[in-house]
């Protein structure tokens, strides 16, 4: 195996636990919140989804599916591609009201299949290219900037169904 696809499918996981997680959840479900500052199940499939769009944004340097494909609209939010949860508070986590599944995981599949799109034209030589972005003194590189957000997105990946299992007990995985 090569080591692109090793991390090409290390992102595409997320989407396989997405899709196991949120299957069959109601919309009550999908916005609530353990605790009044805690996050929500689609908050967090979105917020981990915001994170994969502005990554493959920052490596392709093209805008973010986001506006471009006017995801914004179909989640009732605004065109600002600063929103993606960074810094909610407790009022911003009660005020999100999750789209249904589809637009949840259609935006999520979008988001993924730009980064496998762009991973797969990589060659070992692009993860030292520098970024020259906001975050480029914490993650200045194609690499660190894989490694950062491949670990952002499966810890939340894996929040989204400890949620779940908190609100509904172990009995609702299917194996």
């Amino acid at each position: 195996m090569e080591w692109k696809d090793l991390v090409i499918q290390n992102f595409g996981s997320a989407m396989g636990v997405l899709d196991r997680t949120l299957k069959g959840l109601t919309q009550e479900e999908l916005d609530w919140q353990p605790k009044p500052d805690c996050n929500s199940i689609g908050w967090l499939t979105w917020h981990l989804t915001r994170s994969l769009d502005g990554l493959a944004s920052s490596l392709t340097r093209d805008e973010e599916l986001w506006t471009k494909d006017g995801w914004c609209s179909k989640f009732n939010r605004p065109a600002d591609s600063t929103d993606t949860g960074y810094g909610h508070g407790p009022e911003d986590l009660a005020a999100f009201k999750s789209p249904n599944i589809d637009i949840l995981l259609g935006y999520h599949r979008a988001a993924l299949e730009r980064i496998q799109k762009y991973l797969s034209t990589l060659d070992s030589s692009d993860l030292d290219r520098k970024i020259d972005d906001h975050w480029a003194q914490l993650f200045p590189t194609v690499a660190s900037r894989l490694v950062i957000y491949l670990d952002e997105i499966q810890q939340h990946a894996g929040q989204v169904a400890y949620i779940r299992g908190l609100h509904q007990g172990k009995g609702w995985q299917e194996f």
